[in-house]
């Protein structure tokens, strides 16, 4: 890459950044789109609140269009609609709520469903509690064809089965139902049953003489919905990392993508759970004997939404027999996707902590987690844990380091020699510079990739650090200098606009450690020789600036890990340059070269074929 390319890039991206600023919308013009937003959401939110109770809406609508028409007249209607599930087709609703240790559910009676979880020991960046959803909108029931009618339970009152409409869980498990009466002798009930500290809420769905009602010839099917409620003050950040998972009954997991607008899939075979993920926190539907099958859909909101970040929605095919008696075993998860409190579950949902794959996640797995958790059992400053994380993983790399810098230290005692083969012999002839060059390194006994092999053996480290701080629920609201939360970008400064691809604050560690990522470069680049790349030199020190722009919205604990990270690999190439005597290295670098060179097994093998063959070997 020439100079000439190289200042139209710089251009190019000076006149993006440039028509950025310039066509920022005005306050005025954010107002506006924030009233628009604000109405949109308003008639969303009626349309499915209307949606949902459509059925009842036209019973009751056809009711009270004649005041004349008798009670026997409006109940014949209700009858028409729904049957024997007549006497819940009313429009009186009731909570309870129930709450251990770590959450508080409300139920609701219309739809035997919960309502809203709140979790009790987190907050929201405002400081108010962490609702993982709450009204209306959310959906979870069953739809099935009974007596020539469609039933949706989500739309019909359950008779609850407790009279408290506040339960306090306190030592023991607690249990609350709901049950849906069909009849005299048939229903569908649902048994919650909650434990004391514990994020996992027992459900059976219970089908009572069902076999009588619901259509043999088209099983029930789960329905479950909710709109995601934004947590985070990073919400770029947190969109990232919010999207649907599953877990198939091979313990295979899959998820959606977190960019796509929409994004649908129909899975046909077995699955074990459902997670409504998001950065921090997930909502996960679990059956014990698995799904048959599901269907799935994720819409993600416009950035100007503020209060949700996307919708999703799954229907569930279940394993239902048309008997008597059929129970159906499931399993809520509501709560933080903390990696070592899901494993204890045993049901593949550490998989909602997303920490790589293959080699990056070994890493994180069995290195850099069990440190992390080590260090955290008896230090509580979590800047102070990444501080001495570093050092460890450091020190550990050390003999790599080094090694590294020494190979490159004898590549700089060669550069005068190689600078000579390159006025020797001519830029045409390419391939016969290549091979006088090497063969001076062989002589040397010097490994051109000794310098590379182990920094490349560094990447998944600095992969896995990047897989693992924004999804670390443990920095999450954890202060450090003047990072008020470990878990989301540091602002030192909010912008009055948006700069593209950079954001509307200014990240002091971000800056930090690109300073010092051109400062690490600058020191370990300078015995590389650029003359048949012009280019690269420069293509170099522009890579740190990219990283200024892609990391600023990041975790400030990754930007400070890095930052780190480059201060000791400055420190250490400093300790190695006053150890290392580059006289008597120089000097093992001649006597390498007045050596034979030995042959290697495979060039020893090669001979010994040509001359069985008859081929005479060049003489050197």
């Amino acid at each position: 890459m020439d100079r000439n390319t190289i200042i139209g890039l710089l251009l190019i991206v000076g006149v993006v950044i440039t028509f950025g600023i310039i066509n920022q919308p005005s306050k005025e013009e954010l107002e506006r789109k924030r009233r628009i937003a604000d109405s949109i959401e308003l008639v969303r939110l009626e349309d499915a609140k209307k949606q949902q109770q459509l059925d009842t809406t036209k019973v009751a609508a056809s009711v009270q269009s004649s005041a004349a028409i008798s009670d026997s007249a409006k109940q014949q209607l209700v009858e028409g609609r729904y049957g024997v599930f007549a006497a819940a087709a009313k429009d009186t609703n009731r909570f309870i709520t129930v709450e251990n240790e770590v959450f508080k559910i409300k139920f609701s009676t219309k739809g035997g469903r919960p309502y809203s979880v709140e979790l009790k020991k987190f907050n929201r960046y405002d400081s108010t509690s962490v609702v993982l959803f709450n009204g209306d909108t959310t959906v979870f029931g069953f739809s099935f064809f009974a007596q020539n009618r469609d039933i949706y339970t989500n739309d019909l009152v359950f008779t609850p089965q407790v009279n408290k409409d506040h339960i306090l869980v306190q030592g023991k498990n607690e249990t609350v139902s709901f049950r849906l009466n069909a009849g005299t002798d048939s229903y569908i009930e649902y048994v919650y049953t909650i434990a004391p500290d514990n994020y996992m809420v027992q459900l059976a769905v219970n089908f009572k003489n069902m076999d009588k009602v619901i259509d043999a010839n088209r099983a029930p099917e789960l329905n479950w919905k909710m709109d995601m409620l934004r947590q985070e003050k990073g919400i770029k950040n947190e969109n990232n990392n919010t999207f649907i998972q599953y877990m198939h009954f091979d313990n295979e997991d899959e998820s959606f993508s977190a960019a796509k607008a929409t994004e649908d899939k129909d899975v046909p075979t077995k699955l074990k759970w459902v997670a409504f993920k998001q950065q921090f926190f997930s909502s996960v539907l679990i059956a014990d004997n698995g799904f048959d099958n599901g269907s799935i859909h994720s819409v993600k909101y416009p950035e100007t939404e503020q209060k949700y970040l996307k919708n999703y929605a799954t229907t569930l095919g279940i394993n239902y027999q048309n008997k008597g008696d059929y129970s159906l075993p499931l399993h809520f998860y509501f709560g933080p996707n903390k990696y070592n409190l899901l494993k204890k579950y045993d049901m593949g949902l550490e998989n909602l902590v997303f920490i790589g794959k293959n080699i990056v996640k070994f890493i994180n797995k069995n290195v850099i987690l069990l440190v992390f958790n080590w260090l955290n059992s008896f230090i509580s400053n979590y800047g102070l844990i990444i501080l001495l994380l570093t050092l460890i993983i450091k020190f550990a790399l050390f003999p790599l380091t080094f090694k590294s810098y020494l190979s490159q230290a004898k590549m700089r005692l060669l550069k005068p020699q190689i600078d000579e083969i390159n006025q020797k012999i001519p830029k045409e002839k390419a391939m016969e510079r290549q091979q006088a060059t090497m063969a001076l390194y062989k002589k040397a006994g010097v490994s051109p990739l000794g310098g590379c092999l182990p920094m490349l053996l560094q990447f998944p480290i600095l992969i896995a650090m990047f897989r693992l701080f924004p999804t670390s629920i443990e920095l999450r609201h954890q202060s450090f200098l003047w990072a008020e939360d470990l878990s989301t970008y540091d602002s030192i400064l909010n912008l009055p606009f948006t700069i593209p691809f950079y954001g509307d604050h200014v990240s002091l560690f971000t800056i930090l450690m690109t300073i010092t990522t051109i400062l690490s470069m600058k020191m370990t680049q300078s015995s590389t020789d650029y003359s048949a790349m012009p280019g690269m030199k420069t293509m170099m020190y522009i890579m740190p600036v990219m990283f200024l722009f892609i990391l600023n919205s990041f975790s400030a604990g990754l930007t400070y890990y890095y930052f780190l990270a480059n201060v000791i690999t400055i420190g250490q190439n400093e300790i190695f340059r006053r150890m290392i005597n580059e006289k008597k290295l120089l000097a093992q670098i001649h006597a390498n070269k007045a050596k034979p060179v030995k042959k290697s097994g495979f060039q020893a093998r090669l001979e010994k074929m040509a001359k069985e063959r008859g081929y005479k070997m060049p003489k050197k």
